[in-house]
Order: C-alpha cells, then structure tokens, then sequence
C-alpha cells in the first residue's frame, strides 16, 4: 500500500468525523506513516482535496525527495508562524491535532496565535490506521526481530559470573549494530538476580552471580520499523522454585500465542495466560498487560490487556505476548514473542528457542 491509498483511508476516517475532516500531523510515527518523510521536525496538514508538508530549510531537500505526494509549505520563521500564515489564507474553518501528541502549553500558543482557525482534538485516527501492518512492513519488522535474535544468540556464551550487566548491554547494542541494525528500539532491559523482578529494570552496574535469573528484554530498529522481545535465563543451577516459576510462565505465553486469531480480543487473550497464571497461585505478580502492539513505535495498538484490549484482533496485526512473575527481594521471569495476526491464527516471528537456557557457572 502506497502513499495514496493512505491518504485514502486517512480521509474515510476523517469523513466520519463531525467536527473536522482537517488534520494537523506532528508527531514522528504519524509523519512517517502518511508521508514517508523520517526527518526530525515539520508537520502534516491534511485537507479533503489536498495534502501539505510544513518544513523548514534543514528539511527541503529531504522532503522533497521523500514525500512527492505532498505540497511544501516553507517556513521562515518558525513552523507555528509559517502554519498561522498559511491557515489564515486556507481558511478551513476547523483543523484536527493530535490530542496525545500536544502538550497543553503547545495547544494554548496554537489556540493564541492561530485564533482563525477553530482547534478540535482528535484521539488515534492514524494509530488506528497503523495497527493493521502491510505486507511490506511485516517484512521490515520480521528483519528487526532476526537482527535482535541474531545477536542475543551471540552475546549469550559471554555471559558469566562477575560481568557486569551495563557491559553486557554496550556489547549487545554494538552486536545488532553490526548486524544492520538502525538502532534499539528502546534501552535494553538486562536485570539479574533479584532485579529481574522489575519489569522495565534497564541494565546496570550489578555483576552477573551464580544463581541468577537474568532477564533480557531487547529489540532492534531497522526501517523505521521496531522489534521486541524477551528471554529469562539462568546461571548455574536452577533451584526448585525457580523451575517452578519459569514454567508456569512458558505455559501461560504458549497457551496465549496458541489462543490468538482474528475476531478475539485483547482482553481474550490477556486472560488466556492470566488464568494459568493465577490458578498457579502467582496472579498477584503479574501486573501488567499481555502485551501491546508493535510497528513504528514500539508501544502501540492494539492492546493484549485486561481493561485497554477491547480491539478485534485483525490479520496484519503485530503484537507482542509478554506474561511475566515478579516477586519482590526474590526475582522475575518474563518470556515474550513478537507476534502477527494471520488469517487462521498468528505466526511468531521471535526465533528464539523458550526453554530454559542455564549458563554454566
């Protein structure tokens, strides 16, 4: 799908909507998605007849080869006195902005300086858009989640007692580097020990000990597209209850991908591994949702979740299934697939094996 058949559904979408069929684009997910353009600032106005990019001169030549679909308004100033200028000719009446993406100061000034035209909040119109992925985008995040497998393979066997968990992470970063990677998709989360029962527990300067849990929760950026996904090893001998845990874990995530097919909801899916869980007599620590969606940003629609999930879930649609236990002063296990929608089911694209790795100590 190119360009304008985007425009299409984006106007469709803007049709139904009663205050507006005028859309102010800003934030850089959204940019991306309607224009192609990847620079750092601008914005998108979106008419039902037209369709404007709004840059300044860091940007002309990048926009012009990037989004020829578009008009280019250049601004002289600054963007918010160029877009006044250009809306005050325009005359649309009332433009759409992107609610979630404006801060309230950034909402007065436009309200202020921009008096002629009346401001209407909307709520994830492009979002929505985004959360059935393309044939083409699926490959773009297949080949993130390849890079980020790739390299948590190679970075395992360097994995030992007394390295530290931030030199672990500088040498995974610079592994999916190497390997084509634009970037992360968001700072790594490496926790081990009793660290590992933070969900979001970024690497820090703990040393790796004998008897650890370690968590690893990684992704790459390739395309403009993100990976995600998550791995709970241990070092040395795995304990009773630390078998325990894992595998009430590894059943709840295989029975949630398993139970994942067009029509169902998130909240479906989310209670699928959420019951094993709590009927395991761990419910209390798993707090969090399922899982989310994946794409250009790497939280996104839709969501596998007991109060957010009430999306039907579509084929193309790319989610992560992340059920995990924390148990405070003890640690945490998570396991996490990145996963896609198909017509009949879902297809895993997180290659790496689920079962326990023990790492010699």
């Amino acid at each position: 799908m190119g360009t304008a058949e985007r425009l299409q559904r984006l106007r469709h979408a803007l049709a139904e909507c009663e205050e507006t069929d005028n859309l102010l684009i800003a934030s850089a997910e959204n940019r991306r998605y309607m224009s192609g353009f990847t620079g750092s600032a601008g914005a998108l106005l979106i008419t039902p007849d037209e369709q404007y990019i709004i840059v300044d001169s860091r940007y002309t030549q990048q926009a012009a080869d990037q989004s020829p679909e578009f008009s280019r308004v250049d601004v002289t100033e600054n963007l918010r006195e160029t877009l006044g200028e250009f809306l005050c000719d325009l005359d649309p009446g009332a433009v759409g902005f992107e609610a979630g993406h404006t801060t309230y100061e950034e909402y007065s000034k436009m309200r202020e300086e921009i008096a002629a035209v009346e401001w209407v909040p909307t709520e994830g119109i492009v979002e929505d858009l985004r959360q059935v992925k393309e044939a083409a985008e699926i490959q773009t995040i297949r080949a993130a989640a390849e890079i980020a497998d790739a390299s948590f393979q190679e970075i395992l066997p360097s994995v030992a007692p007394g390295r530290v968990e931030e030199d672990i992470a500088l040498d995974f970063e610079f592994c999916m580097r190497r390997r084509g990677a634009e970037g992360l998709a968001f700072p790594l989360i490496i926790a081990s020990g009793v660290r590992s029962s933070m969900p979001h527990g970024q690497a820090s300067g703990k040393e790796i000990e004998e008897g650890d849990f370690i968590t690893f929760d990684y992704g790459s950026r390739r395309g403009g597209y993100c990976s995600d996904a998550t791995r709970t090893v241990v070092v040395g001998e795995v304990d009773e209850r630390q078998s325990e845990v894992y595998c009430v874990v590894q059943r709840a995530q295989r029975a949630a991908v398993e139970a994942i097919e067009p029509g169902k909801t998130g909240a479906e899916i989310d209670r699928v591994a959420r019951d094993i869980i709590d009927d395991a007599g761990y419910g209390e620590y798993f707090g969090h949702g399922l899982g989310h969606g994946v794409g250009l940003a790497v939280h996104e629609r839709p969501s596998l979740s007991r109060r957010r999930g009430t999306t039907p879930l579509e084929p193309g649609m790319v989610v992560t299934v992340e059920p995990g236990i924390y148990i405070p002063d003890w640690g945490g296990v998570r396991i996490e697939d990145l996963v896609v929608v198909t017509e009949d089911g879902s297809e895993t694209l997180t290659g790496v094996d689920k079962e326990l790795v023990v790492i010699d100590a």
